[in-house]
């Protein structure tokens, strides 16, 4: 027997009710815990305000709800289906000849449809509150601000101190940012008053300095400076520049070809922005795998009246997604796996178990 679409419309309500609810109790539960972290880390620190620790946490609390989506969908999931069970509605669909993959047709559908907001709409605002609240977080929490831009004409890094600051810039670098090609040191007292500026056809970084090849010292008012070889005092480590880059959360969906295509141009290695871009690809199946095993252990469990034992299995469930996602990720990170399997095995995985569980309970 086929469903009818008015049929499907209310399971698909139900299950999108389910969902959002988990989504509402999660939403605050975050927020309250990481406003509590940040109070915490702000405690003595004059500039870090009610205010804007509030403000803080308000800011990152879409990007932790995007890492707490697939728990709310197998939870919601597992409220919607436990909720049909009990009024009957699902025994009276199966007397009228309604198999389990009809009525879980719906929330299938609405699974799909939500991955693909949460990736396509949801993902470019969360990714855009994330920079802003780094940017803040940096400054007020530790001290300093952002001091790496990569893009098409290469490579921009800032270091400041008290009596003025150097902005250096090169179109390509080696060794993971560890030597710069065709680099400019531009020299600043105070804000905005330039001082010298070195030309160098590389600049290989070591502990505490800058060491120049083919250098040219230019000055505003005396003649150039030639050295084949200078050595010029940095504050600058290999550890700095690689935890100023902008993390693959916080560049948009739609930006991140672009932004991967940009890194590896200039040299720097783009795996972990291409593993999460394929982790946001993968994202909509995951949550229907998350659906299917939602239903297979609830409509299971209810039948037998184990609600503890159907809790219990959830939290297994999702625990086993946290693992194999936390697992695969170092593998792809360090090349013992290709990038794409690592993404896309959590996913895989989590289908064919759900898929095979619901063959198991129905037609097993």
């Amino acid at each position: 027997m086929r469903s009818s679409l008015t049929l499907s419309l209310y399971f698909g309500r139900q299950f999108l009710f389910g969902i959002l609810t988990v989504l509402v109790v999660l939403a605050v539960l975050a927020y309250s815990f990481d406003t509590v972290e940040l109070l915490r880390r702000a405690s003595g620190r004059a500039d870090a305000s009610l205010d804007l620790v509030l403000q803080l946490s308000l800011l990152k609390l879409p990007t932790l709800m995007t890492k707490l989506f697939p728990f709310a969908v197998l939870f919601g999931s597992m409220l919607a289906l436990s909720r049909l069970t009990r009024s009957q509605e699902l025994t009276v669909s199966r007397a009228a000849g309604i198999s389990v993959w009809q009525f879980l047709l719906p929330g299938v559908t609405l699974a799909l449809l939500l991955g693909a907001f949460l990736v396509t709409v949801y993902n470019p605002l969360s990714a855009a509150m994330l920079a802003r609240y780094e940017a803040i977080e940096a400054k007020v929490m530790r001290g300093r601000s952002s001091m790496l831009a990569v893009s098409s004409g290469g490579l921009w890094l800032r270091e400041a101190d008290a009596s003025g600051q150097i902005v250096v810039h090169a179109l390509r670098v080696a060794q993971q940012g560890i030597e710069l090609r065709d680099a400019i040191l531009f020299y600043y007292e105070g804000k905005d008053v330039f001082v010298k500026r070195i030309d160098a056809s590389a600049a290989l970084l070591q502990d505490g300095t800058w060491l120049l090849e083919n250098a040219i010292i230019s000055y505003p008012d005396k003649p150039a400076e030639r050295h084949a070889q200078l050595r010029v005092p940095t504050t600058l480590t290999f550890d700095r520049i690689q935890e100023s880059f902008a993390s693959p959360n916080t560049v948009s969906f739609w930006e991140l070809p672009g932004f991967i295509t940009t890194l590896e141009n200039a040299g720097f290695s783009a795996v972990k922005h291409r593993l999460y871009y394929y982790s946001l690809l993968a994202s909509p199946i995951l949550l229907c795998a998350m659906l299917l095993i939602a239903a297979s252990f609830s409509l299971r469990l209810t039948r037998r009246g184990g609600i503890g034992i159907m809790l219990a299995g959830g939290v297994g469930a999702g625990f086993l997604l946290y693992l194999s996602v936390e697992l695969m990720q170092p593998f792809g990170l360090n090349g013992t796996l290709p990038v794409l399997l690592a993404a896309w095995a959590p996913t895989a995985v989590f289908v064919m178990l759900g898929i095979s569980l619901l063959f198991h309970l129905e037609d097993g």
